[in-house]
């Protein structure tokens, strides 16, 4: 015990006689990427919590607006981070690959039941006991959660929404019945295996607006990829002049870890063809 003592010590001396020492701390400080903030929603009857990425330069003063990309499965511990993180690395100028964007990262309470509309399926029906509330999810998106962000922060027009999963199968939907509510739908992996499919045996609103939509999924079993490429094949045999339409097979991806690489590959797609 005594040796052993004894070498620590020579160990030591060794080390504090050759001039190296432990720096001193002089400061810290938390670092953040964002905000968090808690909203109430009087259409879910819920608080909800919202996380907020802004521009580097952002200004509350400043006559700049930005654009917006509404993030599903926002929370810290979901997709927020990795997702802010592409959009500011895309929107370095020496990237110039997406525009200064706000990203708004929509926390969940229960996505099973928010992502989804009522299904016939009785499997659904008994995995998924609270499915069936997308109607009023949408509704607090378009008439509680825009509007917020477009009266408390320095936005312009321009409008995009990321979904992956159940998020996908929502972003159809939005797609679908109400299309005006974005400019921009970023779909991966989504769930259209929900209510037998039925989803896709609806015909999508018509729209008159811009729009740019990316789909894709990577290697997750055969209603998976299957339904992904019927959505881009129904979109494309409908589609306008003024809708730009991409569809990507990511064969080197799973459910689990498409959606990072599905999100860059779509920025790229997406905001390279608004600039030609």
């Amino acid at each position: 015990m005594k040796l052993n003592i004894l070498i620590l010590i020579l160990i030591m001396t060794t080390y504090l006689s050759h001039g190296q020492t432990i720096p001193k701390k002089i400061s810290e400080t938390d670092f953040s990427i964002g905000k968090s903030i808690k909203i109430e929603s009087t259409i879910l009857k819920e608080t909800r919590d919202i996380n907020i990425y802004l521009p580097l330069n952002y200004s509350a003063d400043s006559l700049k607006t930005y654009p917006v990309i509404y993030l599903l499965d926002g929370s810290k511990d979901e997709d927020f981070i990795h997702i802010a993180g592409i959009v500011q690395f895309g929107s370095f100028s020496w990237i110039n690959m997406v525009p200064e964007s706000i990203v708004v990262g929509i926390g969940n309470v229960d996505r099973k039941r928010d992502f989804t509309y009522p299904s016939k399926n009785e499997l659904d029906q008994k995995e998924f006991p609270t499915s069936g509330q997308s109607e009023k999810f949408i509704r607090f998106l378009e008439n509680e959660l825009q509007l917020f962000i477009e009266s408390n922060y320095r936005t312009n027009s321009m409008k995009t929404i990321i979904g992956q999963s159940l998020g996908g199968l929502l972003v159809t939907e939005i797609l679908y019945k109400k299309p005006e509510l974005f400019d921009n739908y970023i779909i991966v992996s989504p769930s259209l295996w929900w209510d037998d499919e039925k989803l896709l045996d609806q015909q999508p609103v018509s729209f008159d607006s811009d729009k740019s939509i990316y789909i894709a999924g990577g290697k997750e079993g055969d209603i998976m990829e299957r339904t992904a490429k019927e959505l881009y094949n129904q979109l494309n045999k409908n589609r306008t002049a003024n809708t730009q339409l991409f569809y990507e097979f990511l064969e080197n991806k799973t459910h689990g870890d498409a959606l990072h690489n599905a999100v860059y590959n779509a920025f790229e797609k997406i905001f390279k063809s608004k600039k030609e």
